[in-house]
C-alpha cells in the first residue's frame, strides 16, 4: 500500500471554518449519523484502539476533526447527524460548521457510512441526495456488518445497491470494526478517491 497509516495523527479539532487546514493535501470526509461508527472505522483503519474517541453520547460533538496520515492525506471525521437530543441552537452549529465545509473546496471526496442493520435513515438519503446534487463523489461503507446473519446481510446490501439515492457506480462496502472485515477495501478505495 503506497500509505503508512501508522504515521496518522490528529492535526486539527476545529469549531470553525477559519481554522480548516491550509495545505493542499487531499480529504477524504467520513459522513454519517450519530453512531453509525466513525471513530470506530478510523481507529481500525490506521491500526490504533484510540485514536479517534469513541463517543460515550453520540452526536454530542460539534467539531470536525482533521487527521493527517503519512502526510499525503486528511481523513476528516463530520460531527454526526440524526441526533433527537440536541438543542435547536446546537443543531444550528451543526449544519453551519459542515457546511461550510462542504463549500470550503477542500474537500476532495466522501465515504457515507450506511448502518448496515437500519438501512438509510431519512438523514442517510438527505446527505445522500446533497451529495449527488452537488456532484460530490462518494462510496459508501455498511457498518456493523457483523451484527447480522448471512441471509439478512445479503439482503440488506441488495436493499443497499438498489437504493435509488446511492448512485449505481458507488463501491458499496461492508465493514466491522469488530472483526476487521471490510478494512482494507475501504482503504484501497479512500486511496482511489482521493487520487493516491
Amino acid at each position: 500500500m503506497p500509505i503508512n497509516v501508522n504515521q496518522t495523527e490528529l492535526v486539527m479539532t476545529a469549531g470553525l471554518a477559519s481554522q480548516f487546514p491550509k495545505d493542499r493535501l487531499p480529504q477524504l470526509a467520513l459522513s454519517g449519523r450519530s453512531n453509525v461508527g466513525k471513530s470506530s472505522l478510523l481507529n481500525k483503519l490506521v491500526g490504533r484502539k484510540s485514536l479517534a474517541r469513541v463517543s460515550g453520547s453520540p452526536g454530542k460533538t460539534i467539531t470536525i476533526n482533521f487527521y493527517r496520515v503519512d502526510k499525503k492525506l486528511y481523513i476528516v471525521d463530520l460531527p454526526g447527524y440524526g441526533f433527537a437530543k440536541r438543542a435547536p441552537a446546537d443543531k444550528a452549529k451543526w449544519s453551519a460548521l459542515t457546511d461550510s465545509y462542504f463549500t470550503s473546496g477542500t474537500m476532495t471526496a466522501v465515504a457515507q457510512l450506511i448502518d448496515l442493520k437500519v438501512g438509510a435513515t431519512a438523514d442517510d438519503e438527505m446527505m445522500l441526495d446533497f451529495l449527488n446534487q452537488n456532484g460530490i463523489p462518494y462510496f459508501v461503507i455498511a457498518t456493523k456488518a457483523d451484527k447480522l446473519n448471512k441471509t439478512d446481510r445479503a439482503a440488506a446490501l441488495d436493499e443497499l445497491r438498489l437504493h435509488p439515492l446511492i448512485d449505481p457506480k458507488a463501491a458499496i462496502i461492508p465493514f466491522s470494526a469488530l472483526s476487521g472485515e471490510g478494512k482494507d477495501e475501504c482503504m484501497k478505495e479512500i486511496l482511489k478517491m482521493v487520487g493516491i
